[in-house]
């Protein structure tokens, strides 16, 4: 896969060389050219340049781009300023970091994918989350064993949870779902945010984009994300 990771802070850095090193391919964006420096060995690409510049930001291969991350966290405008560009641009998957609940505020008004809290997210954590797609979250256990966060798979909705019958097929076990509502944000446009189910039983049926919260070892749930 490939990313634009926007920011060489020591979380842009982290992120960029951890996903650097499990093989997928990384555009790494600063305007300080000492840190371009400092990274262009360690990451797999390294590019200088203005953030916060419509027609710099445009020159990068976004439409080839699987996922876009802004991850400027000292300068406020630059980070809502890049943001909003690659919205405009219309990149496929837009993930921004946020380092205030106003700045989360901002970035929920321009509408990126998700949200990212530096001191609740660890690169080595996200960059695991971003390698196993439809991944939403994920919580290492002891011994192989995971709880992850992803969205259903689309040939599970309107199916039960009896009927998809992961724990025999997968051994893995549906723990909750969380299931998108609409609420609106201090600026007063509409935005999604999940809500917890509770406690499902077999008889639960999966809807178009809920958010399954499953338990089981990580190449398990692997396979029921993506066996078709």
């Amino acid at each position: 896969m490939r990313y634009i990771i926007i920011g060489l802070g020591y979380f842009g850095s982290s992120l960029s060389m951890r996903l650097t090193e499990m093989g997928h391919e990384v555009i790494a964006v600063d305007k300080d050219m000492q840190k371009v420096e400092q990274y262009k060995n360690l990451v797999t690409h390294t590019v200088c340049l203005d953030a916060s510049d419509f027609q710099s930001l445009a020159t990068l291969p976004t439409a080839d781009t699987d996922v876009v991350l802004v991850g400027i966290g000292e300068d406020f405008g630059a980070s809502v300023m890049a943001t909003a560009i690659f919205k405009q641009l219309g990149v496929k998957r837009l993930m921004s970091r946020a380092i205030s609940p106003l700045h989360q505020t901002v970035l929920e008004a321009i509408g990126v994918d998700q949200i990212i809290r530096p001191e609740q997210e660890s690169a080595e954590r996200l960059a695991k989350k971003l390698e196993m797609r439809g991944v939403i979250d994920s919580f290492d256990l002891a011994e192989g064993y995971n709880i992850i966060e992803a969205t259903v798979p689309e040939q599970y909705v309107g199916k039960t949870i009896a009927q998809t019958d992961f724990r025999a097929r997968y051994q893995v076990n549906v723990l909750t779902i969380l299931r998108q509502k609409e609420k609106k944000n201090l600026f007063g446009n509409t935005h999604t945010t999940p809500s917890v189910l509770g406690v499902v039983s077999g008889e639960t049926v999966f809807e178009a984009n809920d958010i399954l919260v499953v338990f089981g070892k990580i190449q398990d749930i692997d396979r029921l994300l993506h066996e078709r």
